[in-house]
């Protein structure tokens, strides 16, 4: 579970370990990451079977504990090292990071032009289910660009 800020809104997305869309909320600006994730929490919930979620440490106090004892959902906030110095990839909080980044490869999540909270979570689905549908119809294994080995 994470959330981006884009302009006037904070956008609240859950995805599984493989990077695909589970829940997704919008909400203004305004709200706290621990008031939108309860109400993402509770529709993930009313939705699907999922139970264990990672977060990262915006996420952690009170909502860790009344998500284990409303829902039944344990949290896991993924912390960063003490000793950490620059940029490192964290276990499991990457998978949403890299999720976020293949949904913003479509132009409309990307730029922030829907000012309205349903919107712009219709655009994140949108963005989500062309990601799946690409998966689905390709017809080979995924291949990273680059230069091709010589033959």
């Amino acid at each position: 579970m994470t959330r981006t800020r884009r302009s006037t809104v904070v956008r609240f997305v859950v995805t599984d370990t493989l990077g695909l869309l589970l829940a997704v909320m919008v909400r203004p600006a305004g709200v706290q990451d621990r008031a939108g994730a309860r109400s993402l929490l509770l529709g993930l919930y009313l939705s699907s079977a999922c139970r264990v979620v990672f977060a990262d440490q915006g996420f952690a106090g009170q909502l860790v504990v009344w998500a284990r004892q409303v829902l039944g959902i344990i949290v896991h906030i993924v912390a960063k090292p003490a000793e950490q110095r620059g940029f490192q990839v964290h276990p499991k909080r990457w998978v949403v990071e890299r999720a976020l980044a293949w949904l913003m490869l479509y132009r409309r999540p990307a730029r922030g032009y829907e000012r309205r909270p349903p919107m712009s979570e219709a655009m994140i689905r949108w963005a989500a289910i062309n990601t799946l549908l690409r998966r689905i119809t390709r017809d080979h294994p995924a291949q990273r660009p680059g230069p091709r080995p010589l033959e």
